[in-house]
């Protein structure tokens, strides 16, 4: 993947410098708190900025349609990829001085508290906040979780029985052989974060990866390859994220979403702005935007679970209160989480 960056890098700092050449610079672009605002005047303003997401395409393109109607002058350039290469090509511009993106969307928590470790992040403390629970709001205002996105397990219901499946470790049953399927943590950010925490696990461990090889699990990339593999009957189950599986189920496929006996997994999606951001103030109207009411009716209509109080969950979709979570050490998956990657690499050869 090295080999393939710096390459890829002079590509995309091309185009992105072309396309943003004519953009309208903010007053300030290094805002640290002050507030864009939903301002009738606000509406007016015109330019455009940088997305790094690994939201999927339909996903990302309902949501930026939907800002547009609001802020048409305001032109959203994307780039979206898996997390982990999101992340990588930050880095990777980092060290040349020159951070592209004005704005991250990208999976969980801790890939953001990286970032702001490293001072990568800018504050920003939109009028939004009021209704988001403090959870999922960093101390400092570095980002802000935007839904909810649970993982648990999804069969297909004409090659496994759902009622069977108690949780994770029924992906290991030899009754199942060749027949699960999991994300890979090397192209996935929420399935690295989950690499961590059910290593963590007492009851499941590096034992639940090798007894899962050992089972020939299939490993995809993104949990969009789990997800069509069960569709076409290529795998049985697999860990997926509770959206995918409900979104298939709803349109008529042999889909079941189980919530595992052991906690499910979950990561609330994040949004922050790079400090230094050129067009900071941009992005901030598309932050305020996601964590409005309208912002989170959309997220909902698209499916996903919404953080905004008030806002209702879609229909298929348990409610934060109604899902057992499995429990971690924050710190401890910051600090193996690298690592964690690094022996799962080795285990399945990748």
């Amino acid at each position: 993947m090295k080999k393939l960056f710096k390459p890829l890098l002079l590509l995309f700092t091309f185009i992105f410098l072309f396309g943003c050449s004519t953009a309208e610079q903010p007053s300030d672009s290094n805002n640290t708190g002050s507030s864009s605002g939903q301002s009738e005047e606000s509406h007016s303003a015109s330019g455009e900025f940088v997305l790094y997401t690994s939201q999927p395409e339909e996903d990302i393109n309902k949501l930026v349609a939907e800002f547009n109607k609001e802020y048409p002058d305001i032109k959203v350039n994307i780039f979206r990829s898996g997390t982990e290469e999101v992340i990588s090509k930050v880095m990777a511009e980092k060290e040349t001085g020159d951070i592209l993106a004005d704005a991250l969307l990208v999976s969980d928590s801790f890939t953001f508290d990286q970032l702001a470790n490293e001072d990568l992040l800018q504050s920003y403390e939109s009028p939004e906040l009021d209704k988001i629970p403090s959870d999922y709001v960093h101390p400092d205002f570095k980002y802000t979780g935007t839904k909810l996105i649970v993982t648990g397990i999804a069969v297909n219901t004409d090659m496994v029985d759902a009622n069977e499946i108690e949780g994770f470790k029924s992906m290991t049953d030899s009754k199942y052989k060749g027949m699960p399927m999991i994300p890979s943590p090397l192209y996935s950010g929420a399935a690295s974060l989950n690499l961590s925490i059910l290593t963590q696990d007492g009851n499941l461990g590096w034992d639940f990866y090798e007894d899962l090889k050992a089972n020939d699990v299939f490993v995809g990339q993104g949990n969009g390859t789990v997800r069509d593999a069960l569709l076409n009957g290529q795998q049985g189950m697999g860990m997926l994220v509770d959206y995918m599986a409900i979104r298939a189920k709803n349109d008529g496929a042999p889909i079941e979403f189980v919530y595992p006996e052991e906690g499910a997994l979950y990561v609330t999606e994040p949004i922050g702005i790079i400090n230094g951001a050129k067009n900071a103030e941009l992005a901030q109207y598309f932050v305020d935007f996601i964590l409005s009411q309208r912002g989170q009716e959309v997220t909902a209509e698209i499916g996903y679970t919404p953080v905004r109080e008030g806002v209702q969950a879609p229909e298929g979709l348990k409610g934060v209160s109604d899902i057992k979570t499995m429990g971690y050490d924050s710190d401890k998956v910051l600090e193996t989480r690298d690592a964690d990657k690094e022996r799962f690499a080795e285990l399945f050869g990748q």
